[in-house]
């Protein structure tokens, strides 16, 4: 059984994802985009791989405007040992990669065009998998589509379509349960009509419920036996309700309390868990040291290198607390741990905590910094006193100090996200 995030990564240097506007994609603007983005997602399975994460989606955004004419790069060729080369390091490090089209590839449209423009989209997501060289447990997650009026002829719709496709991509293709339109006994009905995995969304089922007396645990039992052996293990989608914004909205961060009842429940055949959530890979690490046989106390004291500086800021008091924890190295307290780094995160920066985390920091580099930079963050520090409850000018100095003495341990702290 494997957590894992979808698509970017916070608070890692190297990981990110870039794009261009359509008037600017000239074939050598395209060319050093892809590059960069391939060495983007090498660093992440690198980064993966190192913290234990085995479950991965890849961002659609990796091969930019990858199913549009606009492309007309033969990609596949030009960065065919790029690609064999990050399918390997997952291969080797046993992470399941996966990909999920956006919301406007819609197989089941009315609009010849719209579904063909699917169908395309598919091909290329399905063709970035193949270059990979992954098995065909790496899946792609897609949404029925509309109802257009009519449900039951959508749903035909979407079967037809679905048959026409290649094999390649429907023995990748998975469906899942949306928020709007069709619920997880309308995905199920598909998925035994014509033989596709079905993914469960916790989330997605709370917003649009098929049946209320029915509980998390009886769908994701009813969506294992879509799962056939070639499939690989089950996949589910978890997330939980941002309740200061609209319904069905990702929370900012997993609620540790909150996935440990919804992880109990599961059973010894645990399916593959797929978090969607705001902070990405920090709520999967989170999920993963509060779950695992491997309890060393070291894996804690490596998050709390990542996360002291941030809870230093928002609560001393926790910060405090958080050091007394990790002072018994025979026990591995990761849930109180992750709780206290939870109501640290729920604080408001107060100016004199943010200062304080701020000195700390600056210690770093104290004693190399030249005249003008010491100049320069003492006036930020005192105008953030005087006047700024922000210090996002005074972190931006920080950061920048940091990159230019090299000193890694800041560079890795979830400080300056």
């Amino acid at each position: 059984m494997s957590i894992g995030y979808a698509c970017l990564t916070v608070g890692v240097l190297n990981t990110g994802i870039k794009g261009c506007l359509l008037k600017n994609a000239s074939e050598e603007k395209l060319a050093q985009l892809i590059r960069h983005n391939l060495t983007s997602l090498k660093n992440i399975i690198d980064y993966n791989d190192a913290n234990n994460v085995r479950l991965f989606r890849i961002s659609s955004d990796v091969i930019p405007f990858g199913s549009s004419p606009a492309n007309t790069l033969p990609w596949r060729s030009l960065f065919k040992e790029e690609l064999f080369l990050i399918g390997s390091r997952a291969r080797k490090a046993g992470i399941r990669v996966s990909m999920h089209p956006g919301q406007y590839t819609v197989l089941n449209s009315p609009d010849r065009q719209v579904a063909e423009r699917a169908v395309d989209d598919l091909a290329y997501h399905s063709a970035l998998m193949d270059s990979l060289e992954v098995d065909f447990t790496s899946k792609i997650i897609l949404h029925v589509g509309g109802v257009y009026g009519d449900k039951k002829t959508a749903m035909t719709r979407f079967s037809e379509r679905y048959k026409d496709l290649d094999d390649s991509i429907k023995r990748r293709l998975v469906i899942e349960n949306d928020d709007k339109s069709y619920h997880i006994g309308d995905v199920l009905e598909l998925g035994s009509r014509l033989g596709i995995p079905v993914v469960y969304d916790n989330l997605h089922n709370k917003v649009n419920c098929c049946d209320p007396s029915k509980n998390d645990y009886y769908w994701i039992s009813q969506c294992s036996a879509s799962w056939k052996h070639e499939d690989g293990r089950q996949k589910v989608h978890y997330s939980q309700q941002d309740y200061l914004k609209s319904t069905g909205a990702h929370s900012e961060s997993i609620f540790v309390a909150e996935f440990l009842e919804f992880f109990a429940g599961l059973g010894e055949n645990k399916p593959d868990i797929m978090l969607e959530v705001k902070d990405k890979n920090l709520s999967a690490i989170k999920c993963i040291n509060c779950t695992t046989y491997n309890k060393n106390i070291k894996t804690l004291e490596l998050e709390w290198s990542r996360y002291k500086y941030a809870v230093l800021e928002k609560s001393p008091n926790d910060y405090k607390k958080i050091r007394q924890l990790l002072k018994d190295k025979s026990s591995y307290l990761a849930i109180e741990f992750y709780q206290a780094i939870e109501h640290a995160y729920a604080q408001d920066v107060i100016t004199g905590n943010g200062i304080n985390a701020a000195l700390h920091v600056w210690g770093y580099f104290k004693g190399m910094a030249s005249a003008k930079e010491k100049e320069r963050f003492f006036n930020l520090l005192r105008f953030c006193k005087e006047s700024s409850p922000s210090m996002v000018s005074l972190k931006r100095l920080l950061f920048k100090l940091a990159d230019k003495y090299k000193q890694e341990y800041l560079l890795n702290s979830y400080y300056f996200i």
